[in-house]
């Protein structure tokens, strides 16, 4: 019902939403002499914004066309090397350009697409060649292909890396933003206890829950002030029969969504009235990078019903990777069995998602990593979002991230 109830509230804002831009179209036309007094130009801003809001949405486009190396305009074209039933390995090869550090960038499987870290991407090309975890959206995945919880995702990092291991250099370096920080470890620790010759040179992890008792943010207290089965009961949907994964259980992106802006609802009235503002005003470039940012941010997808409960139970509620606890397949987790990858953990001071200390856990969780091999970066005034994307991103937080490579280049 609950997601029925969706489709139906998604199928009318949607006409509403075509009727609002028409509207604001005509008022904004030349021709209309009403556009150019009264309350025509305040209306036709308010219509957009509505507009705007209420569109349906699907999956972007990462529009990475091309990138600068050595002054010079290098064309880049997005590849798809290794296709999985739950997600991708995609590559963005730059044309002409060999060699350079191979570098596997983990997205979120959290309610976003991958596309959530163009900024991310876009900033690493000009000095790696740079992959990406492209994840399906669930209810798009038929019941068919089975299904993909935690143990799941660890193996597909796995394969992943095992696969860019294959071309060149057989030790990629791995940057794990926000969620994905939990599986990259384990991916790690798993990996380093069998001695793969295709372990990871570095992981980062920006951001990540590796810890959450440390510095408790509202997104830990909802995860634990709820018993599991409250989660089970309450969140789970099933796919209905106009999609391709008609009867999986999901946590739809939708309700993702909607938890996020909550959380920050007025920063995100103010950014609206903001953008409503620019309108008025005739700023359009303004109103254009606040509408370009609630593309991403608006365009959900679903996960799996299991790695989502999983992922609650194991990261939120036990604390299995801190305390020992964690398995893969039945087999412990030992982060003891990192030696050799160099572990970077970057924090936000102001981050709202995930607090201090939560990242900087894995460096002490891996206990045998000598000093060498592991290092801590606080980014001062920034949060969550403005680790991997923006400008502190891009000229205080990735410079650090490179450095970390070419130290541990091999």
């Amino acid at each position: 019902m609950l997601y029925d109830a969706y489709e139906i509230q998604r199928s009318m804002l949607a006409g509403a939403s075509a009727l609002a831009n028409f509207g604001a179209g005509l008022l904004n036309n030349p021709a209309n002499p009403f556009a150019y007094f009264g309350g025509g130009p305040v209306l036709a801003s308010a219509l957009e914004v509505f507009a705007h809001a209420s569109a349906p949405r699907g999956k972007p486009r990462f529009l990475l066309d091309q990138t600068v190396i050595d002054g010079q305009m290098v064309e880049v074209q997005e590849e798809v090397v290794l296709r999985k039933p739950f997600g991708q390995l995609k590559r963005f090869v730059r044309k002409g350009v060999e060699g350079g550090p191979k570098l596997l960038i983990v997205a979120p499987m959290s309610g976003h697409y991958a596309t959530l870290l163009r900024g991310t991407v876009e900033r690493m090309l000009p000095v790696a060649d740079v992959y990406i975890t492209d994840w399906r959206d669930a209810k798009l995945v038929p019941t068919s292909e089975g299904r993909f919880d935690l143990d799941d995702y660890i193996d597909y990092l796995i394969a992943f890396l095992e696969h860019i291991g294959a071309e060149g250099d057989p030790r990629p370096h791995m940057l794990a933003v926000c969620q994905p920080s939990v599986p990259c470890y384990a991916a790690a620790a798993l990996m380093s206890a069998d001695k793969h010759p295709n372990r990871p040179r570095t992981l980062t992890m920006m951001g990540g829950p590796i810890d959450t008792r440390e510095a408790p943010t509202a997104v830990n207290t909802l995860a634990t002030e709820r018993p599991f089965t409250w989660f089970e009961h309450n969140v789970i949907a099933t796919v209905p029969m106009t999609y391709a994964g008609a009867g999986r259980k999901v946590y739809p992106g939708f309700l993702q969504l909607a938890g996020f802006m909550t959380m920050n609802l007025g920063n995100h009235l103010i950014s609206h009235w903001e953008m409503f503002k620019h309108l008025v005003q005739g700023d359009d470039e303004s109103a254009d990078a606040t509408m370009k940012f609630y593309e991403e941010y608006r365009s959900v997808c679903d996960m799996t019903a299991e790695f989502y409960l999983q992922t609650i139970d194991v990261v939120f509620q036990s604390h299995a990777l801190p305390k020992g606890t964690m398995t893969h397949r039945g087999r412990l987790v030992d982060p003891g069995a990192i030696t050799d990858i160099g572990v970077l953990a970057i924090e936000g001071e102001r981050d709202d998602i995930s607090g201090i200390g939560q990242t900087k856990a894995a460096l002490t969780c891996a206990k045998n990593l000598p000093e060498a091999y592991r290092q801590y970066h606080l980014a001062e005034g920034v949060g969550h979002y403005g680790i991997f994307n923006g400008s502190k991103w891009r000229n205080r937080i990735a410079p650090v991230v490179e450095q970390w490579m070419a130290t541990h280049a091999g």
